[in-house]
């Protein structure tokens, strides 16, 4: 368990280094390069559109791969998605600049920014059910989190190359040239990544499907026309932690180098300090969704969401280094006390033959909700002089929107719910 587990948290940070250095770059450089004939808050805007396609084409991506990990098995998916978004992530960092070749740069961004995001639409699934479906029933949380743990890592590596570049660069190297670097060595990274899984197994729930003939031959059919509801609960119950995430991690970023004038090399620091305890204390969640289930922590990590952004934005107006990083760490671990479980709790929901693509649907809709929406709105709400609290109002919104969702889903914790689960379907049907 603990090989599988490192090939899946392996694969899953370096495909999220992949998504988020991206992220980094829309928050510092690629407005003024790709969309330099718009004012900073359009060109910023505009920059963010092109983030958010990413998370458009997630759900997209999970139906394709879904289909595969559905219907030929896990493993096709953990090599097939990586190889998509490393290539996809170095051709980013080849692509001239509006300068170079006028409109055709940004839609040429606009194009691999999708790439980018169809393959992370089919990682995730693919991960995840690595471990849940090889881990023992009682500690699934636990192994089902080392996923989780990738995207910290991944956003880690990814802000870490771009905090040395744009420290020991020059303004004028690191917009020439510098941020390309992150974006090249993503290259090197799917290689390492693709010699770790190799050699990974299928998982004994496939292989005992595949025996038995019995896999799904349309599994998103299956998923949309038996499942719809619980497809859109959890697209709904995900949402917020897509949106605290994005909130801190890339908005954040943007709006204090542009409107406080804090250095960005702080703001990286400060980010960085709060994604890394998120990450530590992933898999110490997990322990507990395994132990008291996962609903209740679902529920508490909404409430707890819900309660703090507006103590986040006044925290982030001081422009105070340690004022702010406390502020990100609250809502960071309010956060992950949903997301450290749902390794363990989506696969959960879903029966085996449609588990792949149910799944993995369901967790990348909450990514257009949270994720592709909250830069955008966020940058167009804080748009003046004023604290943003309507961005805080809005992610409040959002947490509540989940905490509702979350309210209607079943717990499926076996060690909880005393075996009485009776599949994904029947459990979140309407009496």
């Amino acid at each position: 368990m603990l090989r599988l587990a490192s090939a899946s948290l392996a694969g899953t940070a370096i495909e999220f280094y992949d998504f988020f250095v991206y992220g980094t770059a829309a928050a510092l450089v690629l407005g003024p390069l790709f969309f330099p004939t718009f004012s900073p808050l359009a060109g910023t805007l505009a920059a963010f559109a092109t983030f958010g396609v990413g998370f458009v084409a997630r759900p997209l991506g999970s139906a394709v791969f879904g289909h595969i990990g559905d219907r030929y098995g896990r493993r096709p998916v953990l090599l097939a998605s990586l190889l998509l978004t490393g290539l996809a992530t170095v051709a980013v960092g080849c692509v001239p600049t509006y300068g170079s070749i006028g409109v055709a740069a940004p839609v040429l961004l606009l194009l691999l920014r999708f790439l980018q995001g169809l393959g992370l639409g089919g990682e995730w699934g693919g991960a995840v059910l690595l471990t849940a479906e090889h881990a023992p029933e009682r500690q699934r949380g636990l192994w089902s989190s080392f996923p989780q743990v990738g995207p910290a890592v991944g956003f880690l590596l990814a802000n870490g190359i771009t905090l040395g570049l744009s420290a020991g660069l020059t303004e004028a190297q690191f917009t020439s040239w510098g941020w390309r670097v992150p974006f090249w060595a993503a290259g090197l990274l799917a290689l390492v990544g693709l010699w770790l899984r190799h050699s990974v197994e299928e998982t004994p729930q496939f292989r005992e499907l595949a025996e038995r003939r019995e896999t799904a031959s349309a599994p998103l059919a299956e998923v949309v026309r038996g499942h719809w509801r619980l497809l859109l609960l959890t697209g709904g119950a995900l949402a917020v932690g897509y949106a605290v995430f994005y909130a801190v991690t890339t908005w954040s970023l943007a709006y204090a180098t542009e409107h406080l004038k804090v250095d960005r090399t702080v703001m990286l620091a400060c980010i960085m300090t709060a994604v890394a305890l998120k990450g530590a204390v992933t898999p110490l969640v997990a322990v507990l969704g395994d132990r008291y289930g996962r609903r209740p922590l679902c529920l508490a990590g909404c409430a707890a969401s819900a309660l703090w952004m507006f103590p986040l934005i006044a925290l982030l107006r001081t422009a105070d280094p340690l004022l702010m990083t406390l502020g990100f760490i609250g809502a960071l671990f309010g956060m992950v006390t949903m997301f450290a479980v749902v390794g363990a709790y989506l696969p959960e929901l879903y029966e085996p033959r449609i588990r792949c693509t149910g799944a993995a649907v369901g967790y990348n809709l909450g990514g257009v909700l949270g994720g592709a929406l909250t830069p955008l709105v966020a940058t167009a709400v804080a748009d003046g002089s004023g604290p943003p609290w309507g961005v805080a109002a809005y992610l409040t919104a959002v947490a509540l929107l989940s905490l509702g969702c979350f309210a209607l889903l079943p717990e499926t914790n076996p060690a909880v719910a005393a075996g009485t689960r009776t599949g994904a379907a029947e459990a979140a049907a309407p009496a």
